[in-house]
């Protein structure tokens, strides 16, 4: 292989480039559910053809490709194969329904769609609404006979073209995705990332996270989201082995951990706990398991202290969509220490806590968390006034309330948006939770403010027990004396499943719908 004048462009797609060509025979992919495996070489070469095929077919440089795929091959090719030719990458979460994905193709200007046959029915469904979107070329992954009428065969277009590499037309500040939040609190944001962000992104988790060759890592997110994308990324760059979910499932995490050897992952809080509920699951063996990322939602102190008992250390990191995914790491023994704290700000990356007016908070006092550093967004696409409210003066402003000590660990307390104000005192919902979440009979909770006609508003706990006979008094009672009186819920409903988005963030909204009573009096 020959790199020639690519080595000098600052390019994400090159990255598996020069993966290829120093680790040609490392294996990049394996399927956790198959015998599916690619090396380097197999991976970069579907991506070349595959870019050389949209090259072929009149592609523009800065042209939206959405991705409607799960976690799979063709996502990882395609993701780099249109990196190398300055197309713009929209990844589509599948879990939304037509109507929400109709809004984002026509938000982002997306011309062409890859999907999978599993959602065939979904993209019929777009597809038959004509204009409503922009899409001019829609390519599926599947059989040939199962190929809709409107639809081109992926492979067979793909694979009709050569491997030779396609010339390298975006770098640094060309755009490279468009990432849509998930909506927590309304209709979504698109998040746009460039090269320069993107790469700066993964040189921040790779400098920071305790990476070893032959590092295999288990990609339990999807990869719609940047908490998969980012850490995959920072797989080609490390040249380790990126061991792919389709979806997760705790039985088949860790009998993929114990056959593939697994030695890193990452992982939500949620999926960590489904995993200890697995019946016998300590008769797998996880001793090549070093460490797991987690976060997107706090991590109870328990499961740290239960994953290290079996010698997997939990590393927290606390990210955003719009960070590309780093902000605040804590290691292993960190966690054990401090296991309210997020961590540090990682390498690459300023972290502060400011408040209302913002003036730095001291040590200890509540604010916003703020973030700088090159792996920022740009800014959110054809939102230039929620750009210019959140990036000011270079920094990220999180809309996340936290505390930072004097040696720089920071707590985070909650989302402002989410904040009670019960009585004219600040109450986080994150603390109640984390609360609740260690009462042996609970496996999840949630805590939304209820309007008050005593307080203004007061806590309402949503729970999901483990015991059916547990009671709304015994959850109050248990709050007794592990809260100030003002924090305390003033009701419990019980619940059989708690809302959350793919990253693992609970679902405020959905849950504010869902219980619009006020409280009693």
């Amino acid at each position: 292989m020959r790199l020639g004048n690519f080595s000098m462009l600052n390019n994400l797609g090159l990255f598996l480039t020069k993966r290829a060509h120093l680790s040609p025979d490392v294996e990049a992919y394996v399927e956790s559910d198959s015998s599916y495996r690619l090396t380097y070489t197999e991976l970069n070469d579907r991506s070349s053809q595959l870019a050389n095929a949209f090259v072929a077919s009149g592609i523009e440089k800065g042209e939206r490709v959405g991705l409607l795929l799960m976690n799979s091959s063709e996502f990882m090719e395609s993701y780099y194969a249109l990196a190398k030719i300055g197309a713009v990458v929209v990844p589509l979460n599948w879990r939304l329904v037509a109507d929400e994905l109709e809004f984002i193709l026509k938000d982002s200007g997306t011309k062409r769609l890859i999907f999978d046959n599993d959602f065939v029915d979904t993209v019929a469904d777009l597809h038959s609404r004509g204009d409503k979107t922009d899409i001019t070329q829609w390519l599926q992954v599947a059989q040939p006979d199962e190929i809709a009428h409107f639809a081109v065969d992926y492979r067979a277009f793909r694979d009709a073209q050569p491997t030779k590499e396609p010339e390298i037309n975006a770098a640094d500040h060309d755009m490279l995705y468009i990432m849509y939040t998930s909506g927590t609190t309304g209709l979504p944001k698109g998040v746009v990332h460039t090269h320069h962000t993107s790469i700066w992104g993964l040189l921040s988790i790779a400098a920071t996270a305790e990476y070893h060759p032959p590092e295999r890592y288990l990609a339990c997110l999807p990869m719609f989201h940047v908490g998969a994308l980012t850490p995959l990324a920072v797989n080609v760059y490390k040249g380790a082995t990126s061991i792919v979910m389709r979806s997760f499932d705790p039985v088949a995490a860790w009998q993929i951990i114990e056959r593939e050897k697994v030695t890193s992952a990452l992982c939500v809080p949620a999926m960590l706990n489904f995993m200890l509920q697995v019946p016998n699951f300590e008769n797998f063996d996880r001793s090549t398991l070093r460490w797991v990322m987690t976060g997107a939602a706090p991590v109870p102190p328990a499961l740290t202290k239960r994953y290290s008992e079996m010698g997997i250390e939990l590393l927290q990191v606390y990210g955003l969509t719009e960070t590309c995914g780093p902000a605040c790491l804590m290691d292993a023994k960190g966690s054990l220490v401090k296991p309210e704290s997020t961590g540090k700000a990682f390498f690459h990356t300023e972290v502060k806590i400011v408040d209302s007016s913002g003036v730095t908070c001291p040590p200890g006092e509540a604010g916003e968390v703020l973030v700088r550093g090159e792996h920022i967004m740009t800014e959110y696409w054809n939102r230039p006034e929620a750009t210019a409210e959140t990036i000011v003066d270079g920094w990220l402003h999180t809309g996340d309330v936290a505390t930072m000590d004097e040696q720089g660990f920071v707590v985070i307390q909650d989302r402002i948006k989410d904040m009670i104000i019960s009585g004219g005192e600040n109450v986080y919902p994150a603390e109640i939770e984390g609360v609740l979440g260690a009462h042996p009979n609970i496996s999840e909770a949630a805590v939304i403010g209820q309007e008050s006609a005593r307080w203004g508003e007061s806590p309402l706990a949503i729970v999901v027990r483990t015991d059916e006979s547990l009671t709304e008094n015994e959850v109050l009672e248990y709050c007794n004396g592990k809260l100030a009186r003002f924090k305390q819920p003033q009701s419990v409903v019980f619940v059989e499943q708690i809302p959350r988005n793919p990253s693992g963030k609970i679902l405020k909204r959905v849950l504010r719908e869902q219980f619009p009573d006020a409280a009693p009096t």
